[in-house]
């Protein structure tokens, strides 16, 4: 045995230091050794006279003489940044200030019916503040709307008073009436009989209405941008256009076919396309039309038609091994652990994406043509055996551990 052996086990049991906090306990500010210094002297209440520490006045103390002056090197940097009217305006409405004014506005309460909190009193919130309500003085009892005939009046009054005016100008009663002119009489005009106040201000009992906020609808198969085959799709499946526009589609397969009739050969574009919502819905669709854009747009409906939802497990991966075989194609889906990654070809990782499926291994033996091995991928998927419904047939009794060791929390 070796001599510092000894030596190393004595040294072991004794406990090392404790490291000291960066942090005061339970509290949220930094300690006062890692607070920095302030770049500027703290500036006191007591110094400006806010405050009564002393027992004097506040008159006395804090007079016009107190405010500071601007110096020349002052002025000469207000000079680089405000024209001399600027300067003089400024000079003007500091000499405007009553010091009296900032005495009593700026002085901090120290009563008991002081606010607990900061707050813009000159500022009228209409949710939080109470309604300044009118004086029962503004109450009419015989207020009645205006009659057709008297509004008619009205207007006929406003039309003919530059004509009648003997104030106004030849040249001011010939332009007659602006559109200003209109406006402000719509504004002011009344529509009411009786005390001008209960028209303006009335007096009422009710709360005031909380402002509304203008909520953005989705659009729906009325809109003038959503074209006919969208509407039908709409119909058929009862997503809105908002849903199908967010649903992933990828476009697989494409290639130009021949159909060989009595009138010679034609030629049209053949699409395979996949779409899904990345939550567990998948779909394949087949178009085929002599524009590439009208194929591709066909087999995306047909993919969003056919959407059918694939089990999950633990919302990543699929249950166990499956296998989907098509015409001479056979593709083996292989689950894996959390992080593994989807790895295999690129039609069964679009296929993937597009279904929200996380973490996959596959492998494609025998024929690798790519229609019939996006089928088989699809075919695949759905004949996944749940666990409950293999339990269901051997006659037992299904329980999840998890729920057991990790009280629920998966």
């Amino acid at each position: 045995m070796s001599a510092t052996q000894p030596l190393r086990c004595l040294f072991a049991k004794v406990p090392p230091p404790p490291r000291r906090p960066l942090r005061r306990t339970f509290h949220n500010t930094t300690c006062l050794y890692v607070r920095p210094s302030p770049k500027h002297p703290s500036v006191k209440a007591s110094d400006l006279g806010l405050i009564k520490d002393d027992g004097k006045k506040r008159d006395a103390r804090f007079t016009a003489k107190d405010l500071p002056s601007y110096s020349e090197s002052d002025k000469a940097a207000l000079a680089k940044r405000y024209t001399p009217a600027q300067i003089t305006a400024l000079e003007a409405g500091e000499a405007a200030v009553d010091p009296q004014d900032l005495i009593e506005q700026g002085a901090m309460r120290e009563d008991s019916m002081r606010l607990k909190y900061l707050d813009d009193l000159s500022k009228f919130h209409p949710v939080v503040d109470k309604r300044v309500r009118a004086p029962e003085e503004n109450y009419d009892l015989n207020l009645r709307f205006k009659t057709e005939h008297e509004l008619l009046g009205d207007v006929a009054s406003f039309m003919t008073d530059g004509y009648t005016s003997h104030e106004k100008s030849v040249e001011e009663q010939e332009k007659g009436k602006s559109r200003l002119d209109w406006i402000k009489f719509m504004d002011s005009n009344r529509l009411t009989v009786g005390k001008e106040e209960a028209e303006r201000n009335p007096y009422t009992y009710l709360a005031p209405a909380i402002p509304k906020l203008k909520i953005l609808k989705p659009k729906t198969a009325d809109d003038d941008d959503v074209d006919a085959a969208t509407r039908r799709l709409m119909r058929q499946t009862g997503f809105d256009a908002r849903e199908i526009r967010r649903f992933r589609v990828k476009n697989l397969v494409t290639h130009r076919v021949v159909n060989q009739t009595r009138l010679g050969k034609i030629s049209s574009i053949y699409c395979l396309a996949v779409a899904g919502n990345g939550k567990g819905l998948i779909g394949i669709g087949e178009g085929k039309s002599a524009e590439n854009a009208e194929a591709f747009t066909q087999a995306r409906n047909a993919a969003v038609r056919n959407m059918q939802p694939i089990p999950m497990y633990e919302s990543r991966t699929i249950f166990g091994d499956v296998k989907g075989k098509v015409s001479a194609t056979v593709v083996e889906l292989m689950t894996r652990p959390p992080g593994f990654g989807v790895r295999c070809q690129s039609l069964i990782f679009e296929m993937c994406r597009c279904a929200g499926i996380q973490d996959l291994a596959a492998r494609v033996s025998r024929s690798r043509n790519h229609m019939n091995t996006v089928k088989a991928t699809l075919q695949a998927l759905l004949s996944q055996r749940l666990p409950e419904e293999i339990a269901r047939a051997r006659g037992r009794k299904l329980v999840d551990v998890r729920k057991v060791y990790y009280d629920g929390n998966l």
